[in-house]
Formats: C-alpha cells, structure tokens, sequence
C-alpha cells in the first residue's frame, strides 16, 4: 500500500504506527539475508519513534504528513548518532554529530527510520558491486544487480522493507536502479532539494531524491524534503508548490518530445525500445502529441560526465587523509606515508580509479583539455535542452539500455558499467528533475524503465504525467511472479 492508504488506516486506527513499524522489522528479518538491502537496521529507534506516535494520536495531538510511515535512508546520508558509512571502509565506524536537511524534514514530518541501505562505495557505481560491505541483489531476480549507486534504497521498496525510501543521484543513481527494480525513482532538478548532510561526491551534480511504490508516494515525500535551505548555497530559493494537486490534471493536449538519439542507441535492447514506445503510444492515447526532437551532443554525455564527476570527486574525497576523521592505518613511519596508505587501504578499487582519472583531469597542462573542455560540452548539452523544450511539456527517453544485469556482467569492463548511465547522465549535466516509473517486463521478468524529462523546476509536469500514464497503464498488476517482491 502506499502512504495515502497507510496514513487512512492509521488515522482510522486500523493499525498502530508501532504495528506498522513491525510489519516492516518482520519483512525485513524474512527477506534481508538474501536481498542485503540495509546496511543498519535501527530496529529500537524505529519502535521509540512509533510509540511516540501514537501516543501523540491518543492524545489528539495533530500529526504531521508522514507520522508512522516506515522509510529507509540511502547511507550516504547523515543522520546524528547513527553511522554513516557510504559503504565505504573509510568512513565504517563514522557517526555523524548532526543531522542532514532531508532527514532532518522527514523526522518533523513524523516519519519512522527503518534504517540506512546499501550502496556502491561513496555512489560510485552502477550496481553496488562496489560496496565495501557486500552487494544488495535485486528482489526481482536474486541473481541480478538491483543497480546503484543507490541499490539498497530501490531493493527496499522493491521488497516492501519499508514503504519508501531517499536515494541520491549524480548521473542515475536514482532511476537507474528505480529502473532494474521495478519501482519509482525521481531526481528533482539539481538545488530544489537540499545537499546539506548529503556526503559529497560531485557536487555540481549530485541531488536527493526518493524512492517509491508509486508516484503519489513520490510527491508526498518530494512535498517534504523540497525547498530552500540556508546552510546549502546551491539549494534554490523558489516556492514549493503543492506536487499533490498537479497529479490529477489531465494530460490530453501536452507534447511529449522522444529524443531520437536516445532510441538509435546501438547498445539499447530492442525489447526496451519497444516497451518504452508502447508506453508512448499509451501517452497518445491519453491525448498527448507525441514530438521527435534531437539533442544532438545527448550522446556526449557520458564522456564529459566520466571528466567532470571524477574531478569533483578528487576534490571532494582529498578531505579523507588519515587525521581529521575517518580510517588511519594502523603503522606509517611519517604522515605521507599515513595519509597515502590510509587512502590507499580505506578505498575501493573503483573510487580510486575515478580519484585518478579526476586528479589527471585537473593536473596542470591538461585542465583546458579536459575539464574545461567538458564543461564547455556541458553547456552545449543543457542548450540542447533548451531548444526541445521550447516546443515540447516533457522528454520521454528509456531509463536504461538494458535491464538489470548478472552479477560480475561488467567485472572486468568498468566502460560497460559506466555505460549503464548512458540515457540518465545527461538530465543531471542539466540539472533537469527526471523520473523512472515502471512500463513494463523482458522475457526473463525483468522490469523495465521510462524516463520522463521536465525542464528546470517542472517538477508537477513530470509527476503529471507520470502519474497519468501509471495509472493508465498499470504495469505493476500485470507483473510476473518474483520470489522476493511482495
């Protein structure tokens, strides 16, 4: 059930937020050993925050939006006097002193903390392969990665370990694993949600966002967590209007661009093409115009991505030397070699390969060829943006060319991983909101992905017409069988 249903019975009293809570610990104890969705579970904080509810209902206190509803929270994200790792073994025993923007909303709107979920190492990942505590599987197919970064936040909701969840995205990390796992993914556009408390990864990029069963749940949670922020400079100042009303305003009349280059993709699998363009087709039936638009550098986002991200990401991760806080080696005769073999031990494979390609990037002599280079293709992406958007409401796009991948698929070929992000990295070079709502199956039973694209703080367009092709469409009743989705 989603959240509007589970405050109904809530207020009803049809079950307590401590029995809600419960039913969540319950499915989380049945399912976690094979889907590793959670890296702490705050199972006794969890029923205190519930009891505390509903004492405040017996009391007839009035309750906030979100009071009793279960939510777990990506582990990149800080939360005071409960760790947070970014499943890294750099930060395995750090607790934060303070409590980030977005979590900090979410428990003054009375929602109750499960606990924090897997991810690849400091978001670097398109699997959580790279955890350094051990991948999340996909509900859908233990076999398969549930996609990352944010994997153990879509795994959750995917396997009803909580009714929702956050998750962050720097070049997919939300609606690509929102994609692998059958659920809602939504990025807002970058600075409508605060980063404060957020762990950096490349800050230009990097934006919060949250994980559910439907859009509805998506609005609400995006109903809390959006607006301006004082402690976070990029957070933007503009009202947050209320996402709720624009769910049910017809679509009939909007154009919906679909973006060539997005469907000519030679790695994108012929069974998504033709799913996303059935789930067009159900868009035309609702009466949208459907619109072929180019952005023509949307290909070249993945290279100046893979130039950008890392670089801000050897800025962001140099604070990690051995001393302020963080993994110290055990044995270093002078402090560089503490602070290199303390990088060196408290790192992944992974996070330090795009250290290294971000420290080239930014080295003297290749700066201009590079990095400066990247954000001049940068702009030339949101400028292609800019021209589809002066004639159609939203973009439509596949989330991801292909469905959730074997474990180890892409071990040895980390280009191929990369490319997983390939149809999401360019909205987030953008700073444009984007959503992955689930459009239908492949063969094996594996979901597939529709991305929907807004311009700058169109937020309610592309929850709009998400929710209108959701619930047209009813993807998730027609789903195959699945061992761990409820």
């Amino acid at each position: 059930m989603g959240i509007a249903a589970w405050r109904e019975q809530l207020r009803k009293g049809e079950v307590s937020a401590r029995e809600l809570t419960d039913q969540h610990l319950a499915r989380i104890t049945a399912v976690e050993p094979e889907v590793h969705a959670y890296l702490e579970i705050t199972a006794e904080r969890a029923r205190a925050d519930a009891d505390r509810i509903d004492a405040a209902r017996a009391a007839g206190d009035a309750l906030p939006a979100l009071a009793g509803i279960p939510l777990a929270i990506k582990d990149n994200l800080c939360t005071q006097g409960i760790r947070t790792t970014c499943s890294s073994r750099m930060l395995e025993h750090f607790v934060p002193p303070y409590e980030s923007t977005v979590t900090e909303r979410l428990w003054q709107a009375g929602a109750v903390l499960l606990g924090k979920t897997n991810l690849d190492e400091f978001a670097m990942g398109s699997s959580t392969e790279t955890s350094a505590f051990g991948p999340s599987r996909n509900p859908w197919n233990p076999e398969r990665v549930p996609g990352g970064s944010s994997g153990g936040s879509a795994a959750a909701v995917a396997a009803g370990e909580c009714v929702a969840a956050l998750g962050s995205d720097t070049g997919g990390s939300i609606r690509q694993p929102a994609a692998f796992c059958g659920v809602v993914g939504f990025k807002p556009t970058y600075g409508r949600v605060s980063r404060w408390g957020l762990v950096a990864f490349a800050s230009s990029l990097d934006q919060v966002g949250p994980f559910t069963s439907s859009v509805a749940d998506t609005a609400e949670l995006l109903q809390v967590i959006a607006g301006e922020d004082p402690r976070d400079s990029t957070c933007l100042k503009a009202p947050v209007p209320d996402y709720g009303a624009a769910l049910q305003q017809p679509v009939r009349g909007l154009r919906v661009g679909l973006i060539k280059e997005c469907f000519e993709q030679q790695g994108l699998d012929p069974q998504i093409k033709a799913t996303v363009m059935a789930a067009a087709g159900q868009l035309e039936a609702l009466g949208c115009e459907l619109v072929e638009v180019s952005c023509p550098r949307f290909n070249a986002g993945i290279a100046t991505y893979y130039v950008i991200a890392p670089s801000e990401a050897s800025a962001n991760l140099a604070r990690y030397d051995g001393v302020k806080y963080g993994y110290r080696t055990s044995d270093a005769a002078s402090l560089a070699e503490m602070t290199a073999r303390s990088r060196s031990e408290g790192f992944g494979d992974e996070v330090k390969r795009r250290i290294l390609i971000g420290t080239y990037a930014l080295s003297a002599g290749y700066v201009d060829a590079y990095y400066k280079k990247a954000q001049q293709v940068r702009t030339l992406i949101r400028r292609d943006f800019d021209a589809a958007f002066s004639g159609v409401d939203v973009l439509l796009t596949p989330t991801t060319p292909t469905t959730a991948f074997a474990f180890g698929a892409h071990a040895e070929d980390p280009l191929a991983m990369y490319l997983a992000d390939l149809l999401t990295i360019p909205a987030n070079l953008a700073g444009l909101p984007a959503i992955s709502v689930p459009c239908g199956f492949d063969p094996q039973g594996l979901p597939i992905g529709l991305q929907l694209i807004g311009n700058v703080l169109a937020e309610e367009r592309v929850l709009q017409v998400a929710h209108q092709y959701e619930q047209a469409a009813q993807v998730l009743k027609q789903r195959p069988d699945a061992a761990l989705v409820p």
